[in-house]
């Protein structure tokens, strides 16, 4: 009788300090949460160039991440941090504006409801894994100068959206994207003997496809955002 007594409480003792084991590592834990940051980071920001944890490469980049960094430092709502989430919230309407008018090329192509996961960039994105980057740099080069989805886009046009190419050029339809973005955003004057704008492109016939889609809702209040931004701004830095 004393010896099952003495196995149970053993079997017993056993199980409870397995329970008070985390299932997540320390180290583990906080990747994801880095990981997760950054996604954050990303949704908000749409950084120019992704692939550059530093957000110094560029200057549009390097802009923003300054002013994130000069707003962390400030007294939450005072004027001073109120100027400056002004000049970050017209940085991050800017980059909304260009996404937007992809989706909007890209719903009008048939991808309506693949535009969300097409756009998402992830902070593990490379320039390693692209299989067509010269046909995607070409792509990038002839919207910028053709269209005006871009619109002037100051330091030229954001490399993110050479990802984006990418997958279209996987599917098949890079130069269809490219005719579409003609016709929605045309250079001026080139839109004056066409069809007006507002009737869609002459496009073939949609392509569907079923994506996952790992986008972030952007359109989160930015007064909500503020603190997680910057404190998740200067983990990036580290």
């Amino acid at each position: 009788m004393d010896f099952w007594y003495k196995v149970c409480c053993c079997c017993c003792s056993r199980e409870e300090e397995l329970e008070k084991n985390p299932l997540v590592v320390g180290d583990t834990l906080q990747y994801f949460n880095q990981l997760q940051k950054r996604r954050r980071s990303e949704a908000v920001n749409l950084w120019s160039e992704p692939a550059d944890s530093t957000h110094m490469e560029r200057d549009d980049d390097h802009e923003l991440y300054m002013l994130l960094q000069k707003r962390s430092k400030l007294r939450r709502g005072s004027e001073g941090y109120r100027r400056v989430s002004f000049d970050i919230s017209a940085h991050r309407q800017i980059r909304r504006k260009v996404k937007d008018r992809w989706k909007q090329v890209l719903e009008a192509l048939g991808f309506k409801a693949e535009a969300d996961g097409l756009l998402a960039i992830t902070p593990g994105t490379s320039y390693e894994s692209l299989r067509n980057p010269q046909e995607a740099c070409r792509l990038l080069n002839a919207l910028a100068e053709k269209t005006t989805i871009f619109d002037r886009h100051r330091g030229g046009p954001p490399e993110r959206y050479l990802f984006v190419l990418e997958r279209l050029l996987l599917l098949d339809v890079g130069e269809d994207f490219l005719s579409a973005a003609r016709h929605f955003y045309p250079m001026e004057g080139e839109g004056e003997g066409g069809s007006s704008s507002s009737e869609g492109p002459s496009s073939p016939d949609p392509v569907l496809v079923k994506l996952n889609s790992d986008a972030q809702g952007e359109e989160e209040e930015e007064e909500e955002e503020d603190g997680d931004d910057d404190n998740d701004e200067v983990d990036e830095a580290d």
